[in-house]
């Protein structure tokens, strides 16, 4: 009696453990989460790439600008210097 108690008992809780499981569902639930989770790092991966490039166009353009000013400041200072109480020598 003992022994069909025990089978009876472990066959009860096997099929209380395989029940407590993820059903195929919840499984692609959480699959498809976890995609959605690796899609959104991607982007903000992108996103983060595209406006560092973009920053560094931005400081290229500026330190263009600013070589470009410095040029003319001095042609000016040349002119100037040239004209003297604004005669020409």
């Amino acid at each position: 009696m003992k022994k069909v108690l025990s089978f009876v008992a472990v066959a009860a809780l096997s099929v209380a453990f395989v029940a407590c499981g993820p059903s195929k569902e919840e499984l692609e639930k959480i699959e498809q989460a976890k995609q959605d989770s690796i899609a959104a790092v991607e982007k903000a991966k992108q996103d983060s790439i595209a406006a560092a490039e973009a920053e560094a166009a931005a400081a290229a353009e500026a330190a263009v600008a600013a070589e470009k000013a410095k040029a003319d400041s001095a042609r000016i200072a040349d002119s100037l210097a040239k004209t003297k109480g604004g005669k020409k020598k």
